[in-house]
């Protein structure tokens, strides 16, 4: 019998206070004791997580509530957060714009910064990219080289 009392007070202490530590000591209960129930007895583990979510969701009124006055008191930084977060005209936003050249071939230092940021970015499928832009230089390589084969012939 004393044993459920001092479970419903932890969970009444979690519903004010959802921090495990916080309502153990104001029980007086242990936390392997409280984690020892909670492996034990499913409903118990249910009751836990209940009370954790109606203990959060109090502190989540009380925090608002207090941004609120402080919004009232024109705080600054008050406004400003609830702003960025709960209005998305005020998020902040990193915008990129750019204005895209077609460039018929890249230099041989230019191909090499592309291979080494596709290496460094890790992206899915890099491999076939930098596969693909070694394959383009070798043809390019091997199609300089016959035209300079050409025009040697044709000296």
């Amino acid at each position: 019998m004393k044993r459920n009392r001092t479970k419903e007070l932890f969970l009444e202490q979690l519903k004010k206070v959802p921090i495990i530590q916080f309502a153990c000591e104001k029980s007086g209960v242990g936390r392997t004791t409280v984690y020892r129930w909670k492996r034990e007895s499913k409903k118990f583990a249910r009751d836990m997580d209940k009370a954790i979510e109606e203990g959060e969701a109090l502190i989540n009124d009380m925090s608002e509530s207090q941004l609120i006055s402080l919004i009232r008191d024109k705080n600054f930084a008050a406004v400003r957060f609830w702003l960025t977060h709960r209005n998305p005209k005020f998020r902040e936003r990193l915008e990129v714009n750019a204005k895209i050249e077609r460039q018929e071939e890249l230099t041989d230092e230019q191909k090499k910064t592309v291979r080494e940021a596709m290496k460094l970015a890790s992206l899915a499928g890099s491999n076939k990219l930098i596969n693909k832009v070694q394959k383009n230089e070798q043809e390019n390589n091997a199609s300089g080289e016959t035209q300079g084969e050409e025009q040697t012939r044709g000296n």
